[in-house]
């Protein structure tokens, strides 16, 4: 499925301050910190060895424009070959490296239905349909209306408690404390063009498109990128507690192509207004399906989601990354009448958005795709190897 390089870019491209990760081959056969200038890719290793560095400065939108680098040919080279599942050398990688990777579930109306539909169906996506008729009855109200925490929510809550068709879905959608969750382990988040992977035992599966935040150490948001958050609707659905299989798996984390660094033209007003498209290309059934996300529809702020995720009550000394959560409502007929959508292996992922561009994989299994073997002793190993030793 032939993907431009030039629809992986934001529209205003020519204004964006971008920066990101590859990986060079021999000699450095390692990471590069880069940042895109005028179309041309700029390594600025030299000057900052790893994003979490660059995020932690004060002058990082001064360094992302400015700093020497060594040029590594266009950009439109780099996303082409980073596409080319056969091509080798350089390519693009995750954009974040040392930061922890967190999550936000259940932000959105939508997806807070679905999580308790899963609930409801015990990870059977056969029973979906019929559940889904049922709660959005015996709801009776707009959940994108209702204020997390609000005295309105406290009601319904209430009311369906009386029922007894309360969730802990319900909880953290409408209540006053949100579900932050740690996605994945630092450095294993992959990039552009990468596969993603599904544990060999699910069944019943869906991408969830999102924006992520890229955050200093000490709480300050520097920029935005884009992330599929993969969710195994089947093992989740039998129990929260299986979350962690659920979520973190080989290459169940796609962050990028690149973070766009905040200045006076991008802010988080920008993410505010920002919207959210998903399109999956089955190579195999012919089976396409689009959607879009609102940003503006979002439960709780941004800023919130960042001020329940770190503070007094927890700090992140290499930043983190965080997933906004998703309004995808997978409930596409794809296999079976009522079934709702699951993956298929080989399908083509592609999520994007006007500001940030777009971020395409392809779907495998996570027990078929390259192990993951470079971790954070190996960065800076290969940093000190290459005679970078703490230049920041």
């Amino acid at each position: 499925m032939a993907i431009s390089s030039y629809s992986c870019l934001p529209a205003d491209v020519e204004r964006a301050v971008l920066v990101g990760r590859v990986w060079r081959p021999q000699p450095h056969n390692g990471p590069a910190v880069v940042a895109i200038r005028q179309g041309e890719v700029f390594d600025i290793t030299s000057t900052v060895r790893t994003t979490a560095d660059l995020f932690d400065r004060s002058d990082a939108l001064d360094i992302a424009r400015n700093a020497p680098g060594e040029t590594l040919g266009s950009v439109d080279e780099l996303i082409a070959k980073s596409l080319d599942p056969q091509a080798a050398g350089l390519r693009l990688l995750a954009p974040c490296d040392v930061q922890a990777i967190k999550a936000c579930g259940v932000t959105f109306a939508v997806s807070l239905l679905e999580r308790v539909i899963e609930e409801q169906a015990g990870g059977d996506a056969s029973k979906a349909n019929e559940i889904r008729e049922t709660i959005n009855a015996l709801i009776g109200a707009d959940l994108s209306k209702i204020k997390p925490g609000s005295e309105s929510a406290q009601k319904l809550k209430a009311e369906m408690e009386r029922r007894g068709a309360w969730s802990q879905y319900m909880e953290v959608g409408i209540g006053p404390d949100a579900e932050v969750f740690s996605k994945a382990q630092p450095m294993s988040a992959v990039g552009l063009g990468a596969n993603i992977g599904l544990y060999k035992t699910s069944v019943w599966n869906n991408p969830e498109p999102e924006i992520v935040l890229a955050v200093s150490s000490a709480g300050r948001i520097v920029g935005a990128t884009l992330g599929n958050d993969v969710n195994l609707r089947d093992i989740e659905g039998r129990s929260a507690l299986l979350l962690g299989k659920a979520k973190d798996n080989n290459g169940s984390c796609s962050i990028g192509p690149f973070i766009r660094l905040f200045d006076d033209r991008f802010t988080l007003d920008s993410i505010r207004r920002e919207s959210v498209l998903l399109k999956i290309e089955g190579p195999d059934d012919g089976f396409v399906l689009e959607g879009v996300s609102h940003m503006s529809e979002i439960s709780r702020d941004p800023a919130d989601l960042v001020n329940q995720t770190y503070g007094p009550h927890h700090q992140y000394p290499d930043g983190f990354m965080l997933f906004l959560g998703t309004m995808f409502s997978p409930i596409k007929d794809r296999d079976a009448e009522g079934a709702g959508f699951t993956h298929h292996l080989g399908d083509v992922v592609t999520i994007s958005s006007p500001s940030l561009g777009s971020l395409v994989n392809t779907v495998r299994r996570s027990d078929e795709i390259a192990p993951w073997t470079f971790g954070v002793r190996a960065l800076y190993g290969n940093l000190e190897a290459r005679g970078l030793r703490g230049n920041t």
